[in-house]
């Protein structure tokens, strides 16, 4: 430990120097000598790293969202190759390469931490061991080794024996049950980070090696936080444990806002967005202008969950467009009537007619019989005489014909011109 601590010399002092300075804000609340003004300084410590590093962070997720971009590609590498692997996994190389993408980014914010990590594990292990570092110096040693955390010394492992947990003024059953309790959600924490990640943010429908590298982080990182971490000290667990919820949380976040497409978290944002543009009428936020904007210019290779978003918001007449806005649609847009009115231009409804019972059909049928007879009987009939004479009416004259014939006007339902001569019927 000593090799690697000198390794990361450079940063001790800057570590310990931003601990000792929260421990001065904290302390003057609750003690100098508390656990409560050391535990906290440690996190803060976290919390402070964390947002120096979402930069990073953010840069993980666009080279994430470049990986989930070639699915398609990578799919066709592996059907083309199936019985090839070795060509398979050149061809992959290949497409990495040429894409500048990098299936490892997403351990990019560990190794971002691991400096601060092997700081911190130096600084409390200085306390352990009795020796100032950096700028903690012999009253701040001293007064972090009387702090505890539920009973445990800062510096105390779970490995400790009895002895040296004594010297620490606290009981080796104390330390074991804390160090075991927040290993155990340590390792929890960072299981349900990557299962969550691979549950609602991985599109299904490809298998990639990216999937498989996150599944295995997802079995072998809680692995690796129960071994190591009963070495680890009660302040190294505060460490890992605090900033494990933090990225648990800034990962739900980014899943709940701009998940996967092709994911089960797509699918449940889009159909929370499809609910606020039908009700609100428009895109009022940046970002949902922005998922709307990759979803139209996507045409023909959107996936399931992206046809049904515009499905739905062509079903409340509105229409998204190129520039990520959503406007009503031509359809179902309102038009300006004459009297100064609107009326919707969509056609009304057809509705279907009730269904009548017996009774009513045959009275029905009964009524309308009884009033074609009274029609029938004040309309004139065809056989009866017009009152105006024959003679009254002028004869229409007859049309010369080129040839010096005449014709008369062809009668209705009868074709101009010569008529063929009807054959006789035969009896």
């Amino acid at each position: 430990m000593d090799t690697i601590a000198s390794l990361f010399s450079f940063i001790t002092t800057p570590v310990s120097w931003v601990i000792v300075q929260f421990h001065k804000v904290y302390g003057a609340i609750f003690g100098p000598d508390t656990g409560w003004a050391w535990g906290l300084s440690i996190v803060s410590l976290v919390i402070l790293i964390r947002i120096c590093l979402i930069p990073l962070f953010v840069k993980q997720i666009k080279s994430t969202r470049a990986m989930q971009t070639l699915q398609p590609e990578m799919k066709k590498i592996q059907e083309r190759y199936k019985n090839d692997k070795q060509r398979q996994s050149e061809e992959m190389m290949k497409l990495y390469k040429e894409t500048g993408t990098n299936p490892l980014s997403s351990c990019l914010p560990i190794l971002a931490q691991s400096p601060f990590f092997f700081a911190l594990y130096h600084v409390l292990n200085g306390i352990a061991t009795g020796s100032t570092i950096g700028v903690i110096n012999e009253s701040l040693l001293a007064s972090a080794r009387k702090a505890h955390i539920v009973g445990a010394p800062l510096a105390a492992k779970f490995t400790d024996g009895s002895s040296k947990v004594e010297a620490l003024g606290a009981s080796l059953t104390d330390v074991r049950v804390v160090t075991a309790v927040m290993i155990v959600l340590m390792s929890a924490s960072q299981f349900y980070t990557q299962r969550q990640l691979m549950t609602k943010n991985v599109d299904t429908t490809v298998k990639t090696p990216f999937m498989q590298q996150q599944k295995m982080l997802m079995y072998v990182f809680p692995v690796m936080f129960a071994v190591f971490g009963i070495n680890f000290p009660v302040g190294v667990l505060v460490y890992w444990l605090t900033t494990n919820v933090w990225t648990m949380g800034q990962q739900m976040y980014v899943i709940r806002n701009n998940p996967t497409p092709g994911s089960k978290a797509q699918a449940a944002y889009l159909e929370r967005l499809t609910k606020h543009v039908t009700h609100h009428g428009k895109a009022r936020k940046r970002s949902e202008r922005t998922i709307i904007k990759a979803i139209v210019a996507k045409g023909r290779d959107r996936n399931e969950f992206e046809r049904k978003f515009i499905n739905g918001l062509n079903k409340a007449g509105l229409a998204a467009q190129a520039d990520g806005s959503v406007i009503q649609s031509e359809s179902q847009a309102a038009v300006q009537t004459e009297d100064g009115s609107t009326a919707s231009a969509a056609a009304p409804k057809r509705q279907q007619p009730k269904r009548q019972s017996k009774s009513q059909r045959q009275s029905g049928a009964a009524a309308a019989g009884s009033k074609a007879a009274g029609d029938t009987s004040s309309e004139p009939t065809s056989l009866s005489k017009s009152d105006e004479p024959e003679d009254a009416k002028p004869a229409a004259p007859a049309k010369k014909q080129p040839g010096g014939g005449t014709r008369s006007k062809a009668q209705s339902g009868q074709r101009k011109g010569p008529q063929r001569p009807k054959s006789p019927s035969k009896k």
